[in-house]
């Protein structure tokens, strides 16, 4: 019964719910062995979903041409119209009609899906809220399922697809390709170091072969003064410090209890530009890439270095091309002017004839010309 709670927007749902948690407790009351499969417990269902009809109607948002085969928007009535459902089944273990016209599975693996979707809802803390937190919560139910089935699910309620679905095709080089001058593997990344939807500040562990000789000689010293200091309960000079280490681009981060010297590094991901942050899908683009590497560690390797001191390099999470997933998200242009690679190319492409991200918009201006109409004030 509390599956619905977080969403509830008016005092009549609210009646429903005490009323439908009423109607449970004196039926197992009374019938204490009986569980579902009684014509009681049947009637019982009906008479909630005839309430959940009439008296549960959630508010549309936008134009009704832009309501989904289940009658809602890819606003939060699809979240309200999902958990309705949902509770729905667990009182009538009936699925929805009219989802059969948009996933391929018979109705036995589509009751499999509601029941593992409905245990998966109450676990949840909190449960969903927005259209995405919704698919996501369907995706990682339904990973093991058919993919057309989870996408037809998804377009069933008008909830947005769910970033995990994008596959990646380019495959992690096992040589260093051209032009690389460097590579290296980050500390899991904090997702407050996401600058824009291009840009992170990532840390090396100086344990690094190619690091620990780089390290400056204050630093070292710093490190092991810093360390007394703390075991002297002096901690207003192990802040001290550390601050004089931050200074010279390190840092002493805890990593699973244990404390790393670490190597600070700006990334700029090579080949493609993210909206600025002043600019439309410049929060989703940063808030996507968070999600990409939050708690990853990274592989990157280093072409260069730009006019601003970052490191532009090619980053690689969990096996996946992060430019790859930027890009076919609808989070990012290729960046022509520096990269002419075919596959960025072919990525935009598709992003842009799906319309996602970024691509819903009729026009979007690149951030190359906003930034350069900044720079000339206009």
């Amino acid at each position: 019964m509390q599956l619905l709670l977080g969403i509830c927007h008016h005092p009549l749902q609210e009646f429903v719910f005490l009323l439908s948690r009423s109607f449970f407790l004196s039926f197992f009351l009374l019938h204490p062995s009986s569980r579902f499969k009684l014509p009681e417990m049947n009637l019982l269902g009906k008479a909630l979903r005839y309430l959940y009809s009439h008296c549960w109607q959630p508010a549309v948002f936008g134009d009704s041409d832009s309501l989904g085969p289940h009658g809602v928007s890819a606003a939060t009535v699809g979240v309200s119209a999902l958990a309705q459902d949902l509770l729905s089944f667990d009182i009538t273990s009936k699925v929805p009609e009219g989802l059969s016209s948009h996933v391929v599975s018979s109705r036995k693996a589509q009751a499999s899906w509601y029941r593992k979707l409905s245990v998966a809802w109450r676990e949840s803390n909190p449960p969903p809220k927005t259209p995405e937190e919704a698919s996501r919560l369907v995706v990682q139910t339904l990973k093991k399922h058919h993919k057309a089935d989870v996408e037809g699910l998804l377009a069933f309620y008008g909830l947005p697809l769910a970033p995990t679905l994008v596959e990646t095709t380019a495959e992690v080089p096992a040589a260093l390709p051209q032009g690389v001058k460097f590579e290296f593997h980050t500390l899991p990344v904090d997702a407050r170091c996401v600058t824009d939807g291009d840009g992170i500040t990532v840390y090396v562990s100086t344990s690094d072969p190619r690091e620990s000789c780089l390290v400056p000689q204050e630093v070292q010293i710093a490190v092991v003064e810093r360390s007394e200091a703390r075991a002297q309960r002096d901690f207003t000079r192990a802040d001290a410090l550390h601050k004089s280490i931050v200074d010279t681009g390190y840092r002493v981060i805890n990593v699973q209890n244990e404390e790393v010297l670490a190597r600070k590094y700006r990334i700029r991901l090579r080949g493609i530009d993210a909206p600025e942050g002043e600019m439309p899908y410049g929060k989703e683009a940063k808030d996507e890439l968070a999600k990409i590497v939050e708690g990853k560690c990274l592989r990157v390797l280093v072409y260069g270095e730009d006019r601003y001191g970052r490191s532009v390099g090619d980053v690689y999470c969990k096996g996946n091309f992060v430019q790859e997933l930027m890009l076919k998200k609808g989070m990012a242009w290729h960046y022509t002017a520096y990269d002419k690679r075919a596959e960025l190319a072919k990525w935009e492409k598709n992003a842009r004839a799906r319309r996602v991200g970024l691509w819903a918009s009729p026009n979007p201006e690149e951030p190359w010309e906003w930034r350069k109409n900044k720079r000339e004030g206009r």
